[in-house]
């Protein structure tokens, strides 16, 4: 019963956390809505979708509230995180496809090995030096871009202004010693459905 009743409980607190009105952006990094080339519509649906893809995961299992991270960018689902097995990762990607209006599902989540700390604290400081030299770039807009790096491999998702920009981000993530490989979900501006006028 105390479950049920911490479960609902946190289902609620996520549902009830709206992007389009607070500081956040559509990916909780502080992306101001002020900064944000969607319109306050899209952003509110990629919120929704964002809270309802959460809150059936957490149904599922509990687990995964703190195990998976889910994004939504104009209709489009990013799944990161980890999970045991590839079933785990197969069901994922189905409940994001069965979200209302999903456009497209890019499911970057990773069978969990045994914990290594040594790699856990380099990917973290790779993520700290790609966040460091964005915010350091003039020609990037660090608050539109989310970074996860998983053995030393970075996943960057977020919103470009151009493709100069784009491109700026992806040799930026190049330069970091000891990566491995830089995955890019970076949406133009220009290909966004519904941009701000």
């Amino acid at each position: 019963m105390k479950n049920k009743i911490f479960l609902i409980s946190l289902i609620f607190l996520i549902l009830t956390g709206c992007v389009g009105i607070s500081s956040k952006g559509v990916f909780g990094t502080g992306v101001s809505v002020a900064f944000d080339p969607r319109s306050l519509g899209t952003q509110i649906d990629d919120s929704v979708m964002q809270k309802n893809l959460a809150a059936r995961l957490a149904l599922r299992d509990k687990i995964y509230i703190l195990n998976v991270s889910t994004k939504v960018l104009d209709g489009k689902i990013f799944v990161t995180g980890k999970v045991d097995d590839p079933e785990e990762k197969l069901q994922i990607t189905k409940l994001a496809w069965e979200t209302k209006g999903a456009r497209s599902v890019k499911n970057d989540i990773i069978i969990r090995e045994d914990f290594n700390f040594q790699q856990s604290a380099k990917d973290l400081l790779i993520t700290s030096q790609l966040r460091t030299a964005f915010i350091f770039n003039k020609k990037i807009k660090a608050t539109n871009y989310q970074i996860d790096t998983y053995k030393k491999k970075i996943f960057i998702y977020g919103i470009s202004l151009t493709t100069e920009e784009r491109k700026e981000v992806i040799n930026e993530a190049k330069e970091i010693l000891d990566v491995e490989d830089v995955i890019a979900s970076i949406v133009l501006v220009e290909d966004l459905r519904i941009q701000k006028n």
